[in-house]
C-alpha cells in the first residue's frame, strides 16, 4: 500500500488527509519537507528553527487541510503557511531583541564555478533577503508580502528588485552583471 502512496497526486492525498488520513498526509510532509525547510533557511532561519517553523507549519496544514482545494501546488500553499509562521516568530523575537546583528557582508562560498545561493542570499538585507525568498521561494505576490511584513507595496517591489539585481551580479560567473547597470 505505500507504493500507491508514492503515486497518488498531491491534490488527493491532502483530501484524504483532510478526512483523517494520517499516513496520506506523512506522504505530503515527505514530499514537500525538505523544500519547506530550505525556503525558511533561505529567509534567514537557522537550521534548528527552520526545522520548528516547518514542523508547525505541517501541522497547521494537517488541521487545515480541507482549505486546500488545489487550485496552486500544495508544496506552494504548505511554504505560504512556513512563510507566515516565520515572520510572526521573527517579529515576536524582534520586539525582545533590542538590536540585531547585521550579517549581510558575509562573502558567497565559491566553488570552482559554483556560488551557494544561500550564501548569496546573506549577502542581501535581511528586507531583501525575506522579500525575495517570500516572492520566489514561497510565491507570493507582492501585494501579499507587502501585508505579510507590513510594508508599502512599493517598497516591497523595491527590496525584490533591488535583492534580485545583487544576486544576478553576484551569482554571475566573477561576481559581475557583465552588462551595464540599468539606472531606472
Amino acid at each position: 500500500m505505500t507504493q500507491s502512496l508514492i503515486d497518488r497526486h498531491d491534490v488527493e492525498l491532502a483530501a484524504q488527509a483532510a478526512a483523517g488520513g494520517r499516513r496520506e498526509f506523512g506522504e505530503l510532509v515527505r514530499r514537500h519537507g525538505s523544500a519547506v525547510r530550505a525556503l525558511l533557511r533561505r529567509m534567514g532561519a537557522q537550521p534548528s528553527t527552520a526545522d520548528d517553523v516547518a514542523q508547525d507549519a505541517f501541522i497547521q496544514a494537517f488541521e487545515r487541510c480541507a482549505e486546500f482545494r488545489g487550485e496552486g501546488t500544495f508544496a506552494a500553499w504548505v511554504k505560504r503557511i512556513a512563510a507566515r509562521l516565520y515572520l510572526k516568530r521573527v517579529a515576536k523575537e524582534a520586539r525582545y531583541v533590542a538590536e540585531l546583528e547585521d550579517d549581510s557582508t558575509a562573502p558567497a562560498v565559491e566553488h570552482g564555478d559554483r556560488v551557494d545561493l544561500d550564501e548569496a542570499l546573506k549577502s542581501l538585507s535581511e528586507a531583501e533577503r525575506l522579500c525575495v525568498s517570500l516572492c520566489h521561494g514561497a510565491g507570493m505576490a507582492h501585494p501579499e508580502i507587502a501585508a505579510a511584513l507590513n510594508l508599502p507595496l512599493g517598497t516591497v517591489k523595491s527590496h525584490v528588485k533591488r535583492g534580485l539585481d545583487k544576486l544576478r551580479a553576484r551569482l554571475q560567473p566573477g561576481g559581475s552583471m557583465g552588462r551595464a547597470q540599468h539606472v531606472g
